[in-house]
């Protein structure tokens, strides 16, 4: 272990393959980004054709099978460049994990090739206009007829709504606890329509939009495990995938908070002498430093935990409300440090970073929600322990025997890391 963050060499390698690739392929294109805010889908597509979108994909399927601190890793250095890039790699995790954890084997010889290739982006799609974080309170339908089902509702905030070719949508198939399923649907089945891309707050490039389905017809074969499953599939992946990866999304951003703020006042003098000189700036870069510590080893730590297949829920939940809270204060101080000078985006990106951990906050669950979970486990109200259930330590193990090695497929730089 190295740099007291659960890392090994085999990280440090992925960090600098990872890093080298934003700063020359994503960081050029982040102006156009901001100034377009419209959907990066060559880029993404680019992104995606380096292998990592298979990082928790196991090699026999041929993915990079090097786990959740790896994924941790890629989806930081990204995100430090440019957040709505590493929104992209991080949403289409969480549509990876329904077909790791729930899909069946021929749904996995189908898919998962095809999303460590970079070949098809898969998404999620369990929130709607009317539930919010209430899985229990969707309506989108699924009606079994004959051997297809009719799928019918609206999904909104649907990671890679724009750009995904697989959509991983949960609907209720029948009432209570047990009425949810999930299914798989392809983007360009009849009945399945985007609403028009609007440009949000931040993450410009990042599309989290709307798909309504009007009688879709699928197969049976593509639903998702058994009828009564999609409770599982919506928790299990918000929790295994969801807030870890937001985690490292803010990790990234806080990163290049704090990378900037120490340029800027290094450079800037005041009285004769650099702006972090002064005392008050200093205070408050110490401040920084100290959020983006504990921020790091909250996140790493997390997905320390989950490789290795131990209870961690608290952890991942922690993980998230640590992030997501530390960046928004660390931006909002660099703000503060940066004065008028943070106002324009052609002198300095700390606004773009303000605005993009602000994004942070909603998906899998607002700060209050993780703190209820977090109380949850206090009191021992604790609900299904998904880090127990679902994990990637069998197949640690098996690379750790040399059962399964990591295979590199033409084009890809990050394949060769073995497991850590």
């Amino acid at each position: 272990m190295v740099d007291g963050y659960h890392l090994t060499p085999h990280h440090t390698r992925l960090r600098d393959t990872v890093r080298a690739f934003a700063e020359a392929e994503i960081r050029p294109r982040v102006a156009e980004l901001e100034a377009g805010r419209s959907v990066a889908r060559d880029l993404s597509r680019h992104i995606a054709r380096q292998g990592w979108l298979g990082v928790t994909i196991d090699p026999t399927h041929g993915g990079l099978g090097l786990g959740h601190l790896a994924k941790t890793i890629i989806i930081e250095e990204l995100s430090r460049v440019c957040a709505a890039m590493g929104a992209m790699l991080q949403a289409s995790q969480l549509g990876t994990a329904k077909i790791i954890h729930f899909g069946s084997d021929t749904q996995k010889q189908t898919w998962l090739p095809a999303i460590a290739a970079g070949d098809c982006l898969p998404t999620i799609a369990v929130t709607e206009p009317g539930s919010g974080s209430h899985v229990l309170g969707i309506t989108t339908t699924a009606v079994r007829d004959g051997d297809d089902y009719l799928i019918t509702g609206t999904k909104t905030f649907v990671g890679n709504s724009h750009i995904g070719d697989l959509h991983g949508v949960v609907a209720r198939t029948g009432p209570g606890t047990l009425g949810l399923s999930a299914f798989l649907v392809e983007a360009d089945r009849p009945g399945v329509r985007l609403t028009p891309h609007e440009p949000s707050m931040g993450l410009h490039g990042f599309s989290f939009g709307e798909i309504v389905f009007d009688n879709c017809r699928i197969p049976a074969a593509n639903r998702l495990g058994v009828e009564g499953d999609g409770l599982d599939v919506a928790y299990s992946s918000s929790v295994l995938y969801g807030r870890p990866n937001l985690a490292a999304v803010a990790l990234g951003i806080h990163q290049a908070v704090l990378d900037t703020t120490v340029t800027y006042t290094t450079s800037q003098h005041r009285y004769g002498k650099p702006l972090a000189d002064l005392p008050t700036v200093k205070q408050r870069i110490g401040a920084m430093q100290s959020r983006l510590m504990v921020a790091r080893l909250a996140a790493y730590h997390a997905a320390h935990l989950l490789d290795r297949g131990l209870p961690c829920d608290a952890e991942l939940v922690n993980a998230k409300l640590v992030n997501a809270e530390q960046t928004i204060d660390s931006a909002r101080t660099a703000m503060e440090i940066h004065a008028a000078h943070g106002l324009h985006p052609a002198r300095s990106p700390i606004e773009r970073y303000f605005r993009d951990a602000l994004h942070i906050v909603a998906p899998a669950g607002t700060s209050d929600i993780q703190l209820l979970r977090l109380a949850e486990h206090a009191l021992g109200a604790a609900r299904q322990p998904w880090s127990t259930r679902f994990h990637s330590s069998v197949s640690l193990r098996r690379r750790q025997r040399g059962e399964v090695k990591p295979t590199l497929r033409a084009g890809t730089t990050a394949t060769g890391f073995s497991a850590c």
